[in-house]
């Protein structure tokens, strides 16, 4: 058998004549996917008035705006902020991030000024479950693959900025250990941007020389820390000062140990440097979108960002972003980390549902959810209400976006509509996937309207107090959003706590770590569960983001790849064009 394969593959190898165009020097072409035509970037930045020599380019299609951008726009008012979020989604997604670039698309069509800001996708679920994060059909980022993959490198540097902590927190011990880390208290893994199971629990130190044995694992990148200070960050100086408050381990006297402890710092910043700007691309029909940071929204705070949002606000009359997964984890985390640090409030919010996912969330299996079921789709409504009542406490007006499939019955989205209506929110359905901008047209123009008769900031509503305790954020998230009974802290979580007041986190907001499947911590407890309890198994703080985050369930920092991972449909042609990303 192997014989037979070696021989076919040097026969492959070997074999004369072969088309591979290789002596012809193919070149990409300038279509971004669905025979769009992609703009070169200068000319998308200057759609924003931001001229050449300020337009740091990475290729034709690709750039970061750097401070010089800033200084130019920066005493300019603000435009209206909008935030893009859903219900609990099904394991494929909703049409997220196809909604927000179709939205913006159709509000330049009905002649406004939009820009979207996004996150950058993550190759862990590239190449692991999902595939690529950048729409798809007519309302997607170009260039798609290049975003999906290695982009500008922002990913990269965060993952060398978390290494060289990691690396010279090891080699600190190593040389003799001057801040007496206890190795056991060592609370810094290591981080690589991909789906690896295997590395989740990991030994090093083995060998002579090769520093302290000792237990350790990785996280996924977008798990990192250094990924969430990065969208923190307001300036390069916030970024130092944060980036040195971040705890790693904790030493023989149970004293927080940091970078800064470290002289890890200006390492770091310098592996950063770049990273810190936003990057510029543009729609598939041409309408620019600022794509910085990647923080997942199940582990992280999952936001762009905050100079990407400040930025855009500064250059277009209307901003649309979204948070990562459904309104019970990205939404509130928005609200309740982001908001509450930047004094930025969303205008109007845009709740995307799906008629699958009311099935899914009904009681329907994977398998049939494309089969009519208008009685499912009602079913699962109680999904959808649950997030329109949550948005509401935060005095954000909203509307539902139904994003519409083709095996969508006119029975079911007539249901939706219906339901909707009778819980007071408008429902409007996007075809952005089929018609782009134009297939938004109706959304874009009341949202629109929505935003303008909003008075943003005298309207938004944290869900919690600063001086509330952080068992009693946990709580305030729990019972408010989640619609729990309670809160079960495991014996280490009531020890992390303690540590926590301690060390004078308490006025820190939480970032709850949960399954995005469904309210509750577990992910087959769908629809909108009650009288349920969520278990939190740790507290950890991450100083130099700003937050504490409370890991519940069975939620992982460092995920695996399914039994057919997205990396087995990936192909390249003799062009060096990719397909299978999507």
């Amino acid at each position: 058998m192997y014989a037979t394969g070696w021989t076919c593959i040097i026969k492959m190898i070997c074999l004369p004549g072969m088309d591979t165009n290789y002596s012809q020097g193919g070149t990409r072409p300038d279509t971004g996917g669905e025979g769009m035509t992609m703009k070169r970037i200068v000319d998308v930045a200057a759609q924003l008035g931001i001229p050449q020599e300020d337009v740091e380019q990475y290729g034709k299609y690709k750039a970061k705006l750097g401070q010089d951008v800033w200084n130019r726009v920066a005493d300019r008012p603000n435009g209206k902020l909008i935030l893009v979020t859903a219900m609990n989604p099904t394991p494929a997604g909703e049409g997220k991030t196809l909604t927000t670039i179709g939205l913006t698309q159709g509000l330049n069509r009905v002649g406004h000024k939009a820009v979207a800001a996004l996150r950058e996708p993550s190759l862990g679920p590239c190449m692991g479950m999902k595939g690529g994060a950048t729409g798809s059909g007519k309302a997607q980022l170009v260039p798609a693959e290049d975003i999906n993959l290695h982009f500008t490198g922002d990913i990269h540097a965060v993952s060398s900025a978390h290494s060289v902590l990691a690396a010279l927190l090891d080699n600190h011990i190593h040389q003799g250990n001057a801040l007496r880390i206890h190795p056991s208290r060592i609370i810094w893994k290591r981080a690589v941007d991909m789906n690896d199971r295997a590395l989740r629990s990991i030994v090093v130190g083995l060998g002579d020389g090769n520093g302290v044995v000792r237990e350790d694992g990785f996280m996924i990148t977008t798990a990192s820390e250094v990924m969430a200070v990065l969208c923190l960050a307001e300036d390069m100086d916030d970024l130092r000062s944060r980036l040195g408050r971040i705890v790693v381990a904790f030493n023989e006297e149970d004293e927080p140990v940091t970078a800064a402890d470290l002289n890890a710092v200006e390492a770091m910043c310098a592996l950063l440097k770049d990273a810190i700007h936003p990057n510029l691309v543009q729609t598939g029909e041409g309408d620019p979108v600022l794509v910085h940071g990647g923080p997942f929204a199940n582990i992280a705070h999952g936001c762009s960002s905050v100079r990407a949002t400040r930025l855009a606000l500064k250059l277009a009359d209307y901003v649309v972003t979204e948070a990562g997964f459904g309104a019970d984890l990205g939404a509130e985390k928005f609200m309740d980390i982001k908001c509450r640090q930047t004094g930025l409030f969303p205008s109007a919010a845009v709740l995307v549902v799906t008629v699958k996912a009311m099935k899914y969330n009904g009681g329907v299996s994977k398998q049939e959810l494309a089969a009519e079921n208008v009685e499912a789709v009602r079913a699962g409504f109680v999904n959808v209400q649950r997030h329109i009542e949550n948005i509401k406490q935060f005095g954000v007006p909203l509307v539902v976006a139904v994003n519409r499939f083709a095996t969508d019955s006119p029975a079911e989205l007539d249901a939706v509509i219906e339901l909707c209506t009778q819980s007071g929110v408008r429902a409007i359905l996007s075809e952005a996937w089929e018609n782009g901008g134009e297939g938004c047209r109706a959304l874009a123009q009341y949202v629109a309207e929505l935003a303008d008769s909003s008075d943003a900031e005298s309207q938004f509503q944290l869900l919690y107090p600063d001086e509330y305790t952080i068992e009693e954020k946990i709580e305030a998230v729990v019972t408010r959003i989640y619609r729990g009974a309670g809160v079960y802290y495991q014996p280490a979580a009531k020890r992390a706590l303690r540590k926590l007041e301690q060390l004078g986190a308490s006025r820190l907001p939480v970032c709850m770590a949960k399954t995005p499947y469904s309210f509750s911590d577990r992910a087959g407890l769908l629809g909108a569960p009650e009288a349920f309890t969520v278990e939190v198994k740790d507290v950890r703080l991450s100083a130099g983001a700003g937050f504490v985050v409370v890991h519940t369930g069975q939620v992982l920092t460092m995920p695996g790849m399914p039994a057919r991972p997205a990396a087995e449909r990936i192909h390249v042609d003799a062009n060096g064009s990719i397909s299978g990303l999507s």
